[in-house]
């Protein structure tokens, strides 16, 4: 008898998970440079016993201070740790590294946004590329960004018409200008 393959009842993303150094100069960068809406805190979670390291694969003496779970927009939403653990490593991994990620943004004006966290003294890396035409993204335009404890972030923006991978396809990739689709 063949397995499913399939997660039953999968419907998408409820949440990415990040880390940071300070829940409040995150949520001052989350909501006063991005715009993200700030839902509510829970915490500080501890255990003297092996909690932490059985369900959450933390040092047994890690404590959570606190989690925010952020709206962004009408994408995913985001919940942000502050931890303190012994052996704590605190140099985010580059996109590179095992481990490495990014969140992606979508807007609608890519020079703008990218001329808005200029204006916060954000890092942005480098200046928008446009993808070729010839690539399954063509015409997608993107730039990095980085976050005030080095976190990478990605803006990207794109036509409301199709993608040229889309073509031949009649299931699509998400897309924020088609939710439902």
């Amino acid at each position: 008898m063949k397995k499913n393959s399939t997660l039953p009842g999968l419907r998408g993303a409820d949440h990415i998970g990040i880390t940071v150094p300070d829940l409040e100069e995150a949520t001052r960068f989350f909501v006063d440079v991005l715009g993200f809406e700030p839902y509510f805190d829970k915490g500080p979670f501890s255990s003297s016993g092996t909690w932490m390291q059985d369900e959450l694969d933390v040092h047994p003496r890690a404590v959570m201070r606190k989690l925010r779970l952020f709206r962004c927009g009408h994408g995913s939403n985001i919940e942000v740790f502050e931890y303190e653990a012994p052996g704590q490593r605190t140099t985010p991994p580059r996109n590179s590294d095992i481990g490495g990620h990014h969140i992606a943004l979508f807007v609608d004006d890519i020079d703008a946004a990218v001329e808005h966290l200029r204006s916060h003294n954000v890092r942005v890396l480098g200046e928008p590329k446009r993808v070729p035409p010839s690539d399954p993204n063509g015409g997608m335009r993107w730039v990095y960004f980085k976050s005030p404890w080095g976190m990478q972030f990605e803006l990207v923006s794109y036509a409301k018409d199709e993608k040229p991978y889309e073509r031949h396809l009649t299931r699509k990739l998400w897309n924020p200008c088609h939710p439902a689709d």
